[in-house]
């Protein structure tokens, strides 16, 4: 007699989700939040170029390579998520996959299906970074424990502002009484030498404002100090 294995929490993505379903809906999604980082930086007056130039540096990756920057992007713009319903962008990718209207219904209506998709949504776009201490000094963990920064300085400054681009935004740190820039890259790479007695975040590029004794200036981009 053929028996049907029971459904659990464990076997649930295995025996319950279609994987050509699985695979297009995340597709969609993917889509979908990538709309909603558009028209976030089109509501921080952002330009009609500096949209199109992250529509671009998304073009040429996979789907997970899209999903994972854009969820990096997300780490260092936690306001993008700001009045974002993940069911309604649920929604849209489910209507996307749909080829009738009635079918759509079927798996908005199917409570299991949209608690293991929003999950899902979660899980890839949700992945904050952490930061830990070890022996008195303080590093970057992401969202999987992998260390971004290791444990070696007094003092560290997670930066959170609006860009407009998926750029890698460096971290304020400090070593002994001076403070430098650094980049959660995996290698600890020094961005802004650590020579500053103190460095601000600012709201616009050049992101970084700094001091040397009574000499004050901005950081730019190449990491080069031009005083005031």
């Amino acid at each position: 007699m053929l028996t049907m294995d029971k459904i659990t929490i464990d076997n649930f993505e295995e025996k319950y989700i279609d994987p050509i379903e699985q695979r297009q809906i995340d597709k969609f999604v993917c889509d979908e939040m990538g709309r909603q980082i558009h028209r976030y930086i089109k509501g921080m007056s952002g330009s009609i170029e500096i949209m199109f130039k992250f529509e671009e540096k998304l073009k040429g990756l996979t789907i997970p390579e899209r999903e994972d920057a854009i969820a990096r992007y997300i780490d260092f713009n936690r306001k993008a998520l700001d009045g974002l319903d993940f069911k309604i962008v649920l929604a849209r990718a489910m209507a996307n996959y749909c080829d009738t209207f009635n079918y759509l219904l079927t798996l908005v209506n199917d409570k299991r299906r949209m608690v293991y998709y929003l999950n899902r949504i979660k899980d890839k776009y949700v992945r904050y970074h952490e930061v830990f201490e070890e022996n008195g000094k303080f590093g970057i963990k992401d969202h999987n424990g992998d260390v971004l920064l290791t444990a070696q300085y007094d003092f560290l400054r997670t930066v959170y502002t609006y860009v407009d681009d998926l750029a890698m935004m460096p971290i304020i740190a400090q070593k002994g009484k001076k403070m430098g820039l650094v980049l959660p890259d995996r290698k600890d790479t020094i961005f802004a030498d650590f020579i500053y007695d103190d460095i601000w975040l600012r709201d616009e590029y050049p992101y970084f404002e700094a001091r040397i004794g009574r000499r004050r200036g901005l950081i730019y981009g190449d990491g080069h100090f031009t005083e005031d």
